[in-house]
């Protein structure tokens, strides 16, 4: 059996980058794509690809972000101009943003918290990917990612919704580490009863 150390450490190093410190450049089309085909390699019971991307480069990232500061002005009254400036900005923190989007077919056998797991599947295996390409990725689930009036912005349908919004970028300062479960506090041992 083949076995891959490299690999290994990756997943055991591997650490999310902060969008806030990411810059240019981030993946070019062919790494964009490499990146999307290792999300859709997930566990996906019944071959439903219970998940879509939607991607966000160059422009785009501003006209969705004057959208979200729309949305955000007119929910919150009291936001300030710099708050509002702040999420026009939102998605141009990272040169690319990659929309995972979960979506749903109810009654059928496929359970549908199997669908639900498949999608953030999706979204580690891209996180995977993209730091194995030399990126730093972060996954974000931000009020724009609950927001209905985002979600008619997106033209999401009715069983479908944002399992998150993925970042990528170079990285700009170094990862910090942060604290990990300790195994023997996570794990047991099942044993029967009786």
């Amino acid at each position: 059996m083949p076995r891959s150390q490299e690999t290994i450490d990756l997943l055991l190093t591997r650490r999310s980058a902060k969008a806030l410190t990411m810059t240019a450049p981030g993946p070019d089309d062919e790494e964009l794509e490499t990146i999307l085909r290792a999300g859709a390699r997930v566990p996906d019971h019944g071959k439903l690809a219970p998940w879509r991307f939607i991607l966000f480069k160059g422009e785009a990232r501003a006209k969705f972000g004057e959208e979200l500061a729309r949305i955000h002005a007119a929910t919150q009254p009291g936001a300030t101009g710099d708050q509002i400036a702040f999420e026009a900005n939102r998605l141009s923190r990272a040169p690319v943003v990659v929309a995972v989007i979960s979506r749903v077919t109810p009654g059928i056998k496929i359970p549908e918290w199997e669908q639900l797991l498949s999608s953030g599947a999706v979204c580690q295996n891209m996180l995977v990917a993209a730091t194995a390409l030399g990126y730093g990725a972060q996954w974000l689930t931000e009020w724009y990612a609950f927001d209905a009036d985002v979600n008619r912005v997106l033209g999401l349908g009715e069983n479908e919704r944002v399992a998150g919004y993925l970042y990528f970028g170079s990285e700009s300062v170094p990862k910090d580490e942060r604290p990990r479960p300790e195994l023997s506090e996570i794990t047991s041992n099942w044993t029967p009863k009786g």
